[in-house]
């Protein structure tokens, strides 16, 4: 027999009634029922049911283990009685008789407890992670990031695709965050960079000649933690195709994202049609470009009904320039008590409140109510009315300013109103391609024009479109929503080297910057650079959708705390004096 089982802790069925059989696994709960030892023993793969009665030879042994010691035991297969069945495991039927035992790693008292529901400070779990991933939901989350993996790489490579990897240690490169850097001990005083995404290598790969090409690649980032972020490193599904245009990239990657949603998404209903919504769109109808579809709320800019009103709070601020005044509506909120909840989390959010006006029975039919309401008359309350498509028992909130500056509330608050009045399908996922992003943006305090997306992604209109006003470019950029969540973004390259140093120019770096900075693809691109695009789809938060996770550290096997430490490993750590000078390093203390 083998050294250690002859079977997994879920593979004992009926028909082996009557076998001598090894398992091994650990201790997950036990039970003394008028003597006889019940212990449910656990492996990655379930639970069996062994005991020991005090005529078993070690009786003794089995009584002195605890929970999470494991241990090895030999015994024989019989079946339960018909009313001692548990339907909820496979193993269900049987229990194994134990004749022989051996501990094969005992356990200290346990900080946490692996059987149960129990709650636990995030911390306590990520200091122990090895006890916190033993717990059945992890197991769970982590087969299901790995399955989902498995999908991903099966369905891309039906699709035409290979697999290729890129270098780990690279040079920095604008990719939107900060980067890690690796001293070199052999050039001193020079740093590498951990690669923030596979963004120049996947590009040379296309002027390479290989045409599609895909990988589940680690990324790292210095930044700040988020619940959907991990602050150091995550994965993602990143592909690159040449000869290419943006709806190519959709028609490719739709059936690879749905196939992977349809298989692992438990029954969830998985949108089929996919609207492609424009940055601007999305900011005006949602506050975010990354809408939530399964709430129907759409807002719309209602302006002309306050300019010039009686309210004069939005009167007088629609009188400058850039300043809009956004309705959110919420059918079935047409009370006072729901629109003083909605009042009371506008305040929680900063804002001194927010406007809203309820529609009810009146006299005379449909009456407007409210603060807002009063201010500004039945005629134009009306006509917000109809331009919202509202009527007896809805409401609308509102909130005035530069779209920027109050988009990221009226965002918020409209999942909360998709929440608190059920309108929201908790049971689907929608799915939606944000596309005609702004290439550029302005520092408002500066004034300075850059890039507000992938730096390398071609000007719609080419190099024409940079001849006027920048702020006005948009690029061939897109990602893709779903429930909330951005889970993929991508870009067509801009792979015209005069473009691409015209656009760096634009966003302020000179011709001798970007070949100072990329000199590897700027040569690339004299020898014959195809047209190419791709997109990258995150593995982590696609995970934590399909496990129906809030946090992205639930669905990441060893992932840093919110300060980005491994309290586990103990990392980040002080370096050696004999590290440093290997090096040519110093540390300079901080001040307090």
């Amino acid at each position: 027999m083998h050294p250690f089982r002859s079977h997994t802790c879920a593979e004992l069925t009926k028909s082996n009634v009557g076998e001598a059989v090894r398992l091994s696994g650990w201790v997950h709960r036990i039970r003394d029922h008028g003597g006889v030892l019940f212990v449910d023993l656990r492996d990655h793969f379930g639970v069996t049911q062994v005991l020991a009665d005090p005529d078993s030879p070690v009786f003794d042994a089995v009584e002195r283990v605890r929970s999470e010691w494991c241990i090895r035991i030999d015994g024989e297969v019989k079946a339960r009685a018909e009313s001692l069945i548990n339907p909820k495991l496979p193993t269900g039927e049987i229990e194994v008789y134990i004749r022989d035992i051996e501990v094969l790693g005992d356990s200290l008292e346990l900080p946490l407890m692996v059987f149960g529901d129990q709650e636990y400070p995030e911390e306590t779990r990520l200091r122990h992670r090895y006890l916190d991933l033993r717990r059945d939901h992890m197991q769970r989350n982590m087969t299901l990031r790995s399955d989902v993996i498995a999908s991903m790489r099966r369905r891309m490579w039906e699709a035409g695709f290979r697999e290729y990897q890129t270098p780990i240690i690279t040079a920095s490169s604008p990719e939107g965050a900060r980067d890690f850097l690796v001293p070199s001990r052999l050039h001193p005083g020079k740093f590498y960079a951990l690669p923030q995404a596979p963004q120049l290598f996947k590009q040379l790969i296309m002027v390479s000649g290989f045409d599609r090409y895909f990988q589940i690649a680690p990324c790292f980032r210095d930044e700040d933690p988020r619940a959907d972020r991990a602050p150091t490193d995550f994965y993602q599904l990143d592909m690159e195709m040449s000869f290419v245009t943006q709806q190519d990239i959709f028609d490719t990657m739709q059936p690879v994202i749905d196939g992977v949603f349809e298989e692992f998404g438990g029954g969830h209903k998985v949108d089929k049609h996919w609207p492609q919504i424009s940055y601007a769109d999305a900011a005006l109808w949602y506050g975010t470009d990354k809408p939530d579809l399964r709430n129907p709320v759409k807002m719309a800019d209602v302006s002309e009904h306050f300019r010039g009103s009686g309210f004069a709070i939005f009167a007088k601020m629609l009188e400058h320039e850039g300043n809009e005044v956004r309705a959110i509506p919420a059918p079935g909120g047409g009370s006072r008590k729901f629109c003083d909840r909605m009042n009371a989390f506008a305040q929680k959010e900063g804002l001194p409140g927010m406007g809203y006006i309820f529609w009810r029975d009146g006299e005379a039919g449909i009456e407007a109510a409210g603060p807002l309401a009063k201010n500004i008359g039945p005629e134009r309350t009306e006509a917000i009315r109809q331009q919202l498509g509202l009527g007896k028992g809805d409401a609308a909130f509102f909130l005035g300013g530069k779209p920027a500056g109050f988009e990221p509330v009226a965002a918020k608050a409209r999942d909360v109103i998709g929440a608190e009045l059920g309108l929201t399908e908790q049971d689907r996922f929608a799915f939606c391609w944000v596309v005609d992003f702004p290439m550029f943006e302005k520092d408002d305090e500066t004034g300075q024009v850059d890039f507000s997306h992938n730096p390398f992604s071609m000007p719609q209109g080419g190099a024409a479109a940079l001849d006027g006003d920048p702020l006005e470019v948009l690029g061939y950029q897109y990602d893709l929503s779903c429930n909330g969540y951005e889970i993929l973004s991508g870009a067509i390259r801009n792979h015209k080297l005069d473009v691409m140093i015209k656009a760096f120019e634009t966003a302020g770096y000179d011709a001798e910057e970007v070949h100072r900075r990329f000199g590897g693809l700027v040569n690339a691109f004299r020898y014959g650079a195809p047209p190419h695009g791709g997109c990258a789809a995150g593995i982590d938060r696609i995970v934590m959708l399909l496990a129906d996770e809030a946090n992205i550290r639930e669905v990441i096997m060893f992932p840093m705390n919110q300060r980005a430490e491994d309290l586990m490993m103990n990392a980040p750590s002080e370096p050696t004096s004999d590290q440093l000078m290997e090096l040519g390093l110093r540390v300079i203390p901080q001040e307090d």
